[in-house]
């Protein structure tokens, strides 16, 4: 990787949704400019098998580098480690709450509170349905900290015609906020004329 790569940190928890971090990984695999970091959590390794049918070494072999979830002596437990920040795809609630109170009990969550401390991006697409008072205020604490709460709602007005399109638009979206350069999606151009009105 170049000197001056972006680099991102990646997580994958238990919770459902594991394809989003997978999709993530295979855009940035090739990316000019870009290095990516990656964390996958023992739970995550079940829900990757189970929803993808990939072993943690396919989805490893996506990043660049890779760190084990309880190496907190891992370079990115660091503030002096120069990152763009961190996306955390999907987040169980159990992350989100280590992250919102500060807990760093393992190298995903130290992750995390390390981008918040050093000011820099944190989104988390927490799933989880319906949401209890708890997953409630631990969002509302890493909102108010900086962190971005993202659910990876998916969308139809754009009409995708499959679920790969709906994860690649919310993929897209994630990479929007990082400013990152992506044809996953088409762009909004405005709502088409309707008839009957």
């Amino acid at each position: 990787m170049p000197d001056q790569a972006r680099r991102i940190v990646i997580a994958i928890t238990g919770a459902t949704g594991a394809v989003y971090g997978v999709r993530l990984l295979q855009h940035l695999q090739h990316a000019a400019g870009i290095e990516t970091h990656l964390i996958v959590s023992d739970a995550a390794v079940l829900t990757l098998h189970q929803e993808t049918g990939l072993q943690r070494r396919d989805v490893e072999a996506l990043a660049h580098v890779v760190h084990k979830a309880r190496d907190i002596g891992a370079s990115i437990a660091s503030g002096s480690f120069q990152s763009d920040g961190m996306i955390v795809a999907p987040c169980s609630m159990k992350t989100l709450a280590s992250v919102a109170h500060g807990l760093s009990d393992n190298l995903i969550a130290r992750a995390a509170d390390v981008v918040l401390k050093e000011r820099r991006r944190l989104v988390l697409m927490v799933r989880e349905t319906p949401f209890n008072l708890a997953h409630l205020r631990n969002m509302t604490a890493v909102t108010e900290m900086g962190g971005i709460i993202f659910p990876p709602l998916p969308s139809f007005y754009h009409q995708p015609q499959s679920i790969a399109e709906m994860v690649d638009h919310t993929v897209g979206r994630v990479l929007d906020l990082f400013a990152l350069e992506h044809a996953l999606a088409p762009r909004w151009a405005g709502m088409k004329g309707a008839t009957g009105m």
